[in-house]
């Protein structure tokens, strides 16, 4: 997938070859833009400005080919597109999935769900649910990508292993 990404991407797109990340339904790129020119020196509003103006400019300028790249990965590979840039330690996503996910839960793990709702923390259980995954992603980021490093491991082992059909 990334050399077909990087076979249809025009060159001039990214500083340098876009992050692509993956699951069941999405795969999201993100592509580093190049850094703004400034005076030495420029006060961080100035930088933080230029740093917006650049993304909008990017979102604007490649909005069609992007569908259209989309429309091809979507029938290519089953899958929808969300595109997103990193300029200036700054990452900004143009378009995300949300995806629905079937959960069941017993009495105690939905009155937590209840209490966030109550709180005005979530409009809904669905939306207290979502705030409750990002909470954990957030404080347990290193865990989480050392667990995903350990699964792509087994991939690759598992991939190298003896083909059982054979």
């Amino acid at each position: 997938m990334r050399g077909w990404f990087t076979g249809r991407l025009p060159g001039d797109w990214f500083a340098a070859p876009p992050e692509i990340v993956l699951d069941r339904e999405e795969i999201t790129l993100v592509g580093a833009l190049p850094e703004p020119r400034l005076a030495e020196g420029a006060p961080d509003a100035e930088r933080a400005a230029a740093v917006d103006g650049l993304i909008r400019r990017f979102r604007e300028e490649t909005r069609e080919q992007r569908i259209e790249i989309a429309r091809e990965v979507e029938h290519k590979f089953r899958r929808k597109v969300s595109w997103g840039v990193a300029s200036g330690g700054e990452t900004v996503m143009f378009t995300t999935l949300s995806v629905p996910v079937m959960t069941r839960l017993r009495q105690s793990e939905r009155q937590v769900l209840d209490t966030l709702v109550a709180a005005g923390v979530a409009r809904s259980r669905s939306d207290a649910l979502a705030w409750c995954v990002r909470l954990v992603g957030r404080h347990t980021d290193t865990w989480l990508a050392e667990l995903r490093d350990a699964l792509q491991h087994v991939d690759r082992v598992r991939a190298a292993g003896p083909d059982i059909n054979s």
